[in-house]
């Protein structure tokens, strides 16, 4: 006969199971012999038979899951002839299948037959099976019916075996506990890839009785998700009464490169009875999803960029991403050295999801860049819900570089001067910056034979994009100048630009031909030559009359 009962102590671990499709074996490796280790001496007679009993030790299952319960397999012999030496032979229960099913219709053993060995009275053996308890099952004591299948050795005489296989059953309690139970009802995140954010996991008590001191521990199976600065946080939430909720925010964070998907998460609950007996309800399972990248989109670029010149880089930022941006910045994030940031930033305010607006940057141009389409490294700067500054620099724009131009034109109608004359020349200037220029003063400057009279500057209070205006100078020319040679005349300007920045253009040159008199006379190096002739004649004629 078997009895069912429960024993106070926990046995050794129970051995490993593997399970293929219905059929469940248990790993003995570490079992004794599957047989007698004694044999009797020829002619000794060995007569009796095991007695194999089921114990539970912790007979508690949960509803709503299903429960790995510990099976132990105990064997108290009988000898009916024999000697303290031989019992073993006799008492051992041989290659012992242990299958289980509930009695009740409520419950449910997952596992199939198991193959135990041999179980000796030294050496009890333990069956893990799984019982599932649906959500609802009220609680309180169910039987589970075990039955054990095993061969043995009946009697030993003369070197003669006697063997026999037996079946037999026990029944054991299972206890359906109405301790506190939780389940993860819902997980949600503001958290996007890349960045921080807050974790909420909702917990409910689906058990019968209230829970006190509860803690609850959350664990990620990710790499990609972590919470705090590990894998695994615990909340202390207090108590928590059968059918209610708690909420409970943790701090997390997505790595740039974790993709959108839904995370897996793991929790348990530790608590005390309303007894004061610890308990921890384990296994708890969620998941949740991540907001995707908070992400840019820069558009319809255009450029006034010009080689030697200030500029500006306009267009329309998006906000892309899933959630509101606050104080939107556009940064200047190139490295080249021929173009330089007047202004480092520009910025466009809040964009909610979806929305957009225009910015300017503006940009200074070096002397020495190439025209040409450029492409320039920007970036968007934000401020999260939480205030922390973040930046997308996944951003690139194309802006075209205009060739190098003059600052100003320069004309002169009439470019020539009579030789030994003295004349004002009227010099027409154009603004070719495509901005207004102010405070705009010209500078005449002249080389021998040329020379400027009192009259070498030229000033007007704004000159705008496309405006001209005549100015007037004076210009005269040496003994030396030779009639027929063309010499220059040089122009350069100062004035200030649209920001109040003093600014010097480059010098602009202007033939200037030199004419003969239109007097007629003579050649001046013959009418120096004659000059001396005469001069000659007169200091002879004079020193004769001496």
């Amino acid at each position: 006969m078997l009895t069912s009962g429960t024993v106070g102590a926990a046995a050794a671990l129970a051995p490993s199971a593997s399970q293929t499709g219905d059929a469940t074996t248990t790993d003995l490796s570490a079992a004794s012999p599957t047989g007698s280790s004694v044999q009797p001496q020829a002619g000794g007679l060995v007569r009796g038979s095991p007695d194999l009993s089921v114990a539970l030790a912790q007979p508690e299952v949960a509803p709503g899951r299903t429960n790995q319960l510990t099976l132990q397999v105990i064997n108290d012999g009988e000898v009916d002839l024999g000697t303290p030496q031989t019992r073993e032979v006799v008492t051992t229960a041989r290659n012992v299948r242990l299958s289980a099913e509930a009695d009740d219709s409520s419950l449910t053993v997952e596992t199939e037959t198991l193959a135990l060995g041999a179980v000796t009275e030294t050496r009890p053996r333990e069956a893990p099976i799984a019982v599932t308890v649906p959500n609802g099952t009220e609680p309180g004591n169910y039987e589970l019916e075990v039955e054990l299948e095993y061969s043995y050795t009946f009697q030993f005489s003369s070197g003669v075996t006697y063997d026999r296989t037996e079946t037999v059953t026990a029944d054991v309690d299972v206890e359906v506990s109405n301790d506190a139970r939780f389940r993860i009802v819902d997980v949600t995140t503001d958290a996007q890839v890349g960045d921080r954010g807050t974790l909420d996991a909702t917990i409910k008590n689906v058990g019968a009785t209230a829970a006190h001191d509860a803690t609850v521990a959350l664990e990620s199976l990710s790499s990609g998700l972590a919470l705090g600065q590990r894998a695994s946080d615990a909340a202390l939430v207090g108590s928590i009464a059968p059918g209610e909720e708690v909420t409970v925010p943790y701090d997390v964070s997505f790595t740039p490169t974790a993709p959108v998907r839904e995370y897996a998460l793991s929790g348990q609950v530790s608590f005390e009875t309303p007894d004061g007996i610890p308990r921890a309800d384990q296994g708890l399972s969620a998941g949740v999803t991540p907001l995707s990248e908070q992400t840019f989109a820069i558009e319809d670029v255009e450029s006034t960029l010009r080689v030697g010149e200030d500029g500006e880089l306009t267009g329309t930022v998006e906000n892309t991403g899933p959630v509101a941006a606050n104080n939107v910045v556009i940064q200047y994030a190139d490295t080249a050295g021929n173009l330089i940031p007047i202004e480092q930033s520009a910025a466009v305010g809040s964009l909610d999801s979806g929305e957009s607006t225009s910015f300017i940057l503006p940009l200074s141009v070096g002397g020495a860049a190439e025209p040409g389409l450029r492409t320039i490294d920007v970036a968007v700067a934000y401020r999260n819900d939480e205030g922390a500054t973040r930046a997308y620099s996944d951003v690139v724009v194309n802006a075209e570089v205009a060739p190098e131009r003059d600052s100003f034109s320069v004309a002169v109608e009439n470019r020539s001067i009579d030789a030994g004359g003295t004349r004002t020349i009227e010099v027409t200037v154009t603004n070719e910056l495509g901005e207004p220029a102010s405070d705009l003063e010209a500078r005449l400057f002249a080389n021998d034979p040329l020379e400027t009279g009192d009259t070498d500057t030229g000033y007007v209070q704004s000159l705008g994009a496309g405006e001209s205006t005549t100015m007037t100078f004076e210009l005269s020319t040496t003994d030396s100048a030779t009639p027929g040679s063309t010499y220059p005349i040089s122009l350069d300007f100062r004035y200030d630009d649209v920001d109040g920045d003093s600014q010097l253009s480059d010098t602009y040159r202007v033939p200037i031909g030199v004419t003969a008199s239109e007097g007629g006379g003579l050649p001046l190096p013959i009418i120096l030559i004659g000059t001396l002739i005469v001069g000659t004649g007169g200091l002879i004629f004079y020193r004769r009359r001496q």
